[in-house]
């Protein structure tokens, strides 16, 4: 519940889009990340395996990093 995936998409050292698990979708930063937080948030299965890689990723490794969580 309190763990967090967050993938960062970056160009010229400026964030310009996130997917977020909390949030459960993509947040654009910039016009460019904005049009293309839209069009990643249509797609239902990109969606899903973002959310696929919190439980994949972060869940399987939690306990690597904090041994009495």
């Amino acid at each position: 519940k309190d763990i967090q995936y967050v993938e960062s998409y970056c160009y010229d050292k400026r964030e310009y889009a996130r997917f977020d698990s909390n949030v459960g979708k993509f947040v654009g930063y910039t016009a460019f990340g904005v049009k293309n937080a839209e069009r990643w948030n249509k797609d239902t299965s990109q969606i899903a395996v973002r959310k696929a890689q919190r439980e994949a990723y972060c869940m399987n490794h939690v306990t690597a990093f904090y041994p009495n969580a």
